[in-house]
């Protein structure tokens, strides 16, 4: 909201992070149950992975730091949203099914990595 205004539902959120994504040319990630990655030509990818149990503190931080990782290993800023967002919740979905959803914390969803990566 700080970035598009308070909007009134979820399809006006993603048209404004449409318009935002076009002017200021970059790719934005919104996080959500399905969470959508869209480019500034206004392409829109949806994520199926994830889950509930990732409505946590430093889930955001953790998806960060698996974008930044992707982009240090030189993959575009579109790539490495689909990339990162789609690991990100591969990994609480993997978290969830060995740990379940109502206890799970931001760590779980980084020790889950490896095995996302595998997936």
């Amino acid at each position: 909201e700080r970035l598009i205004g308070r909007c009134t539902n979820s399809y006006d959120r993603l048209q404004r992070a449409v318009t935002l994504a076009a002017e200021s040319k970059a790719v934005i990630i919104l996080k959500g149950a399905y969470s959508a990655i869209i480019t500034p030509e206004g392409n829109i990818y949806f994520n199926t992975t994830g889950n509930p149990g990732m409505a946590t503190a430093g889930s955001g931080d953790t998806l960060t730091g698996i974008l930044l990782a992707l982009l240090a290993q030189g993959f575009t800023n579109e790539e490495a949203a689909k990339l990162g967002v789609w690991l990100h919740g591969k990994s609480g979905d993997l978290a969830a099914e060995d740990l379940g959803e109502v206890s799970m914390k931001a760590g779980d969803i980084i020790d889950y990595l490896p095995k996302a990566i595998k997936s």
